[in-house]
């Protein structure tokens, strides 16, 4: 091993399925239950009763709440809808089709293979907005106070879902000045067949090629940024400051708070190797997020200078 693997961190080789199902019988083989799948699920699920909890707290909105059980569970209906088909058509249009046209054609059922994995964030966001003004109009409850329940909670989903990106060993950092003791040595390697390429399915073992480099845990960086940080911030400014009294600075923050978690991390992150064309200095992921340092503005002036409560009372 080298000295610049000695002065790195070991990655924990944790599988990336809980378990797996074994479906031969139906010709299907084995199907793995991930935790990148169950971080889907968890994010969701304490997402809603976190918004329960929320709309039971009418002094949280200086008045009535602006939703009720039942909207808070159609919220949770579309909101599944909007991550998973947003985030999967996000990642069709802004990554698969644009950079990966050829292999794509040659391939077109890939486009319906989630499993494989493929998802965008941003792509995800837009299904949440689609669903947040589905339920307002539906429901005829306020957007924007929606709209900022959506904001508090979401960080919950973001901080799990990084954190099994770093148990699946992918999205890993770019590589770390040589010497330097911030750097782990994830499995490069690849496996024909098996998802993610490092790891082997079949003896239940991570795949080392022998010339892996340090690399920043940058998935750590944006479970962090995205998640963790916001999570914190956000709840302090809805428990003890009120913020919900004045609809949409939750959501704005929040959009605010992901750009910068994300435009950051991503200085760390190793770009996608099939996206060509750009320069250096900026990334897929910071153009994405640049309409959310936009609305996130928006929202947030809009929402100051505003009388608190003007939506809810």
């Amino acid at each position: 091993m080298s000295l610049l693997a000695i002065s790195a961190m070991s990655f924990p080789e944790f599988s990336p399925a809980l378990f797996q199902i074994d479906l031969g019988f139906l010709g299907l083989g084995k199907f793995p239950i991930r935790w990148y799948a169950l971080a889907y699920i968890g994010g969701l699920l304490i997402g809603w009763r976190y918004a329960l909890a929320l709309s039971k707290r009418p002094a949280l909105w200086g008045g009535k709440s602006p939703a009720d059980n039942d909207d808070i569970d159609d919220l949770l209906f579309y909101a599944t809808l909007g991550v998973i088909l947003g985030g999967r058509i996000g990642y069709i249009l802004f990554y698969q089709l644009p950079h990966q046209w050829d292999q794509t054609m040659a391939d077109p059922v890939s486009l319906l293979r989630i499993w494989e994995g493929g998802m965008s964030f941003h792509g995800g966001l837009l299904g949440v907005a689609v669903a947040i003004w589905l339920v307002a109009r539906q429901r005829k409850v306020p957007m924007l106070s929606i709209g900022d329940i959506a904001g508090l909670v979401t960080p919950i989903g973001l901080f799990l879902g990084r954190y099994a990106n770093f148990i699946n060993a992918e999205l890993y950092g770019r590589p770390t000045p040589e010497g330097s003791s911030w750097g782990m040595i994830f499995p490069e390697g690849y496996v024909r067949g098996s998802t993610p390429s490092a790891y082997n399915w079949q003896s239940g073992e991570w795949v080392y090629r022998g010339d892996e480099v340090a690399r920043y845990p940058s998935q750590l960086y944006e479970a962090t940024l995205e998640g963790l940080l916001p999570a914190i911030v956000l709840t302090i400014l809805v428990w003890r400051f009120k913020a919900l009294q004045r609809p949409g600075l939750v959501a704005g923050l929040f959009l605010i708070f992901y750009a910068f978690g994300r435009t950051v991390s991503e200085q760390f992150r190793e770009p996608d190797a099939f996206i060509t064309g750009l320069p250096e200095w900026i990334t897929m992921g910071q153009i994405l997020s640049l309409p959310m340092w936009i609305g996130g503005a928006w929202l947030v002036w809009s929402a100051l200078k505003k009388s608190p409560n003007s939506a809810t009372a």
